[in-house]
């Protein structure tokens, strides 16, 4: 299996449970929640903060099968297959500093989470490569740019879209056009006549 590179069976519990099939990770998960008092989590509808997320070390997700998903002052919440791994909870630990709320989950739910991940940062690299504009959360980039506006007499670009009203007295938002007047709803008593 190592030979192979894939590092998603490479593990004691990928073995254990794919390979030789002498364990189902369901009861796995059902251990460390009665006789740990873990919970479970399942990140795949989980936003994760972004700092959090930018945070990751892929590479020490992989080798723990262990997400570090969110962050509330000295609590750090983290999901992982391998919980009853004392060198896995031993390494966030020390990592993570802070106190540590841990969550079980499976290595499919951490492999998605991971895949996820990696491919947002590969997006966010070509799209950097390229010069296109940043992305948002959503995966959209903004409407309006965030810069300022470069359109101006004496300057590159375009006018300004909105041209200041003249100073000096009052203008009004719009010009007065006569309109027909709305119908009264049925029933009801004609509108007030317009001054």
């Amino acid at each position: 299996i190592a030979a192979t590179g894939d590092i998603r069976r490479s593990s004691v519990l990928s073995v254990l449970v794919y390979e030789k099939k002498v364990l189902r990770e369901e009861d796995v998960l059902h251990h460390v929640v009665d006789d740990h008092g873990v919970g479970v989590i399942d990140l795949r509808g989980y936003e994760v903060p972004d700092d959090v997320k930018n945070a990751l070390d892929i590479g020490a997700c992989w080798a723990t099968w262990t997400v570090p998903f969110d962050r509330e002052e000295d609590f750090h919440f983290v999901a992982t297959a391998y919980y009853l791994s004392p060198a896995v909870r031993a390494h966030w630990e020390k990592t993570l500093g802070g106190q540590i709320i841990w969550q079980a989950t499976t290595m499919d739910i951490i492999a998605d989470f991971l895949d996820r991940v990696q491919a947002e940062r590969t997006e966010a690299a070509k799209r950097t490569e390229s010069g296109a504009p940043a992305l948002n959360k959503s995966g959209t980039r903004s409407p309006f740019t965030s810069a300022p506006f470069t359109g101006a007499p004496g300057g590159s670009g375009s006018a300004a879209p909105f041209v200041p009203p003249p100073t000096g007295g009052s203008v009004p938002p719009f010009p007065r056009v006569a309109s027909n007047p709305p119908h009264p709803p049925p029933g009801g008593s004609p509108p007030p006549p317009s001054p």
